[in-house]
């Protein structure tokens, strides 16, 4: 693995994993009982984080991953469930929905030299230049 990209094996089962996240946050809502307006309202929510590319490669790859990494809606749902409020773990369960799809279809963690250099592998016109050096 010299250029930092996850490959084979471990790179499918990162996207097995993802997509298990995403099917146990869309269960955990329907469960829940959380209104599906506000689901399809803020699934795509966390890609607001790509502005941060606006500021250059890096500082977007930092915001991006701030946002995109599961510790954040973890935390949000830790918290949610100890006080007992059902709208925030609603909000963190559809967190972790996105990051779980981003995961399944490839998307994932930012390096500091570009959007599409990520740690599941490179796409776009990334992926040009990778698959063919």
């Amino acid at each position: 693995m010299p250029d930092g990209f996850v490959r084979g094996v471990p790179r499918v089962l990162l996207r097995i994993e993802g997509a298990g996240i995403l099917g146990s946050a869309v269960g955990a809502y329907a469960w829940l009982g959380q209104p599906w307006w506000m689901f399809a309202v803020l699934i795509l929510a966390p890609d607001l984080s790509m502005l941060g590319y606006v500021a250059g490669a890096r500082s977007g790859a930092v915001l991006y991953n701030a946002v995109h990494t599961l510790a954040g809606p973890l935390i949000a749902l830790g918290s949610a469930a100890s006080l007992h409020q059902p709208g925030l773990a609603g909000v963190a369960l559809i967190w972790l929905a996105h990051i779980g799809l981003d995961r399944m279809l490839g998307y994932g963690l930012k390096y500091g030299s570009g959007f599409g250099d990520t740690h599941l592998g490179a796409f776009g016109r990334s992926r040009e230049n990778v698959t063919t050096s």
